[in-house]
C-alpha cells in the first residue's frame, strides 16, 4: 500500500502486508486495511500501526465500513461467513463495541451515516435492509426491497442528514427509503371502513408466524428510480445541489445520472441530466422527461429539423432589424413581435441573403461600413455560407446586413 500527498504529489509512506488487500477505508483519524482474513488499523497522522485484528472470517469482497465521523471511528465488518453477524469495533479505543445479529444469510453491504450513529446492512439475498443504532446495536428500521427476486446490493448509502437511505443493485431499480417514525401522539383517525379493516389486519398479524408478520410490518420504498440498464454495477449518492435533494447514480459503463428527489411525496424520481464520463464529457439536460435530441451536424439535417417549425415568414407583417440589439421586430396586425436574430437568420435562404447583400453593396446610399460588410459577405463561397448557416456560426454583422436588405 502506497500513501501519497494529494497536493504535493509525493509519497508519504508505503506498507507491505502478508496477503492481498481487499479494501481500504479511512477518515481523519484512522486508516483501515482489510485483507481476506485480517484487518490492520493505522493512525492517519503518523501511519503507525495501532492494531491488527487477526483470524477474521473469510472476507473475499473486502466488506467493511468505517464511520467518517472521526470522533468515534466505528468500524463494522462481518463476524461470520455463513450468517449475517456484524462486529462493531471502536477504532479509537481499539475495543469491540458489540456484535449485531443482523441477517440470517451472509452480509453483502454495510454503511454508516455521517455521524456514525446508525448502521445499515443488507444480506446476499438483498430483499431486506435493516438499520441499527450505534453503538447499542438495536434495530431501528426494517425495509423490504423486494419479495421474489434475489439481487446483489452494490451500493448502500445514507443522505448527509440521515433522512434517506438509498440502495442499488444489479437490477434496473434503485430504491430510496425514508427514515422516519410515526409518533404515537398523532390525532385519532375518523372511523372509516378502511380504518377498521386496517386495525383488524394489524391485530391478525399477532396470530401469524413471525416471518409473515414481520414481512407485513416492513416499510416499502419511499422513492424509486428506473434505470435504462440492468446487470451492471453502479454506485449511488444522495446529495444536495443548489439547495435541492438530488440522487446521483454512476454506472460501470461510464455514465453519471442525476435525478430529482421529491422529499415530501417521493415516488418516481425524474431524470435531470446525463453525463458521459468516458466520452465527450458533455452534459445533456433532460427537459419534459426526455433528453434533448443531439444537435444536427449537417446542413440537410438542419433544414429537415427546422421544417417542422412554423416559419414566421409565412405570417403577414414586416421585419425590422434593430442595429443595437441584433433582434428582429416583426409587425403583425399592428403588434410588434420581438424575435431573436438567430431564429430569423436560420429561415433565410442563402440566395436571398446574397441578393440582399449585393443590393446594399451597390446602393449609393449605403454607408462605407455597410458596403464593406456586404462586400465580405458576397465574396464568401456559397458552400462556406451554407456550412456556417447550418452550424450557426455565421457572423452577426453579415446576417444583419443581408437580412436588412431582404426585408
Amino acid at each position: 500500500m502506497n500513501v501519497y500527498h494529494f497536493k504535493k504529489g509525493t509519497e508519504i509512506c508505503n506498507y507491505s502486508y502478508s496477503g492481498k488487500i481487499m479494501s481500504i477505508r479511512l477518515n481523519r483519524q484512522r486508516l483501515v486495511v482489510c485483507l481476506e482474513e485480517s484487518i490492520y488499523i493505522h493512525n492517519i497522522k503518523d501511519m503507525k500501526l495501532l492494531k491488527t485484528i487477526m483470524d477474521t472470517p473469510p472476507n473475499t469482497t473486502g466488506l467493511c465500513a468505517l464511520s467518517i465521523n472521526h470522533a468515534n471511528s466505528y468500524l463494522a465488518y462481518p463476524g461470520s461467513a455463513t450468517s449475517g453477524e456484524i462486529v462493531l469495533y471502536d477504532g479509537n479505543t481499539l475495543k469491540t463495541a458489540c456484535t449485531i445479529p443482523a441477517h440470517d444469510g451472509p452480509l453483502a453491504a454495510l454503511a454508516f451515516n455521517s455521524t456514525g450513529s446508525k448502521l445499515a446492512s443488507a444480506s446476499e439475498k438483498g430483499t431486506v435492509i435493516r438499520v441499527f443504532s450505534i453503538p447499542g446495536g438495536q434495530k431501528l428500521y426494517e425495509f423490504r426491497r423486494g419479495m421474489k427476486r434475489y439481487v446483489n446490493i452494490s451500493s448502500l448509502v445514507f443522505s448527509m442528514d440521515s433522512q434517506f437511505l438509498c440502495a442499488s443493485s444489479n437490477t434496473e431499480t434503485v430504491h430510496i427509503f425514508k427514515l422516519e417514525h410515526l409518533t404515537d401522539s398523532r390525532p385519532e383517525e375518523p372511523p372509516t371502513w378502511s380504518g377498521y379493516m386496517g386495525k383488524m389486519f394489524q391485530a391478525a398479524t399477532n396470530y401469524l408466524p413471525a416471518q409473515v408478520s414481520g414481512m407485513m410490518s416492513q416499510d416499502r420504498a419511499f422513492a424509486t428510480v428506473r434505470l435504462n440498464i440492468s446487470g451492471q454495477r453502479n454506485i449511488c449518492a444522495l446529495s444536495t445541489i443548489q439547495k435541492l435533494p438530488r440522487l446521483l447514480v454512476t454506472t460501470s459503463d461510464g455514465h453519471l445520472y442525476i435525478y430529482n428527489l421529491d422529499p415530501q411525496d417521493g415516488g418516481e424520481c425524474v431524470l435531470i441530466k446525463n453525463h458521459s464520463l468516458l466520452g465527450s464529457g458533455k452534459m445533456e439536460e433532460n427537459k419534459e422527461n426526455d433528453l434533448q435530441p443531439p444537435v444536427p451536424q449537417s446542413y440537410a439535417a438542419t433544414v429537415a429539423r427546422q421544417s417542422t417549425v412554423p416559419s414566421t415568414s409565412t405570417m403577414p407583417g414586416k421585419h425590422h432589424i434593430c442595429p443595437s440589439s441584433g433582434r428582429s421586430h416583426k409587425t403583425i396586425w399592428g403588434k410588434v413581435e420581438s424575435v431573436p436574430h438567430s431564429k430569423v437568420s436560420s429561415r433565410i435562404s442563402t440566395s436571398a441573403l446574397h441578393a440582399g447583400a449585393a443590393g446594399l453593396w451597390s446602393s449609393p446610399g449605403s454607408s462605407p461600413a455597410t458596403k464593406h460588410r456586404a462586400q465580405v459577405f458576397c465574396s464568401a463561397p456559397r458552400a462556406e455560407l451554407c456550412h456556417r448557416q447550418a452550424q450557426g456560426r455565421a457572423g452577426t454583422a453579415l446576417w444583419q446586413t443581408a437580412a436588412a436588405a431582404r426585408w
